[in-house]
């Protein structure tokens, strides 16, 4: 019980501890990431546009309603 004191001890309250705690999770979110992004694209394979298909960016115009105005 003591080596698991002593452990949380130095994880928390040492700088290389708290160090290696953010390190330790960033490696963590970049796995959990990078598992996901594989698991979608095998699911979610390039396919053709459709009409229905949409995009957020996909103004033929320009990035504004009233750009063509400005004109």
């Amino acid at each position: 019980m003591d080596m698991i004191g002593g452990f949380f001890s130095w994880l928390f309250q040492t700088r290389t501890g708290v160090i290696a705690l953010l390190v330790g999770g960033i490696v963590l979110f970049f796995v959990i990431s990078a598992v996901l992004e594989i698991k979608t694209r095998a699911k979610y394979k390039n396919h053709a546009r459709s009409e229905d298909d949409w995009d957020l960016f996909d103004d033929e115009d320009g990035w504004s309603e009233f750009e063509g105005d400005n004109n």
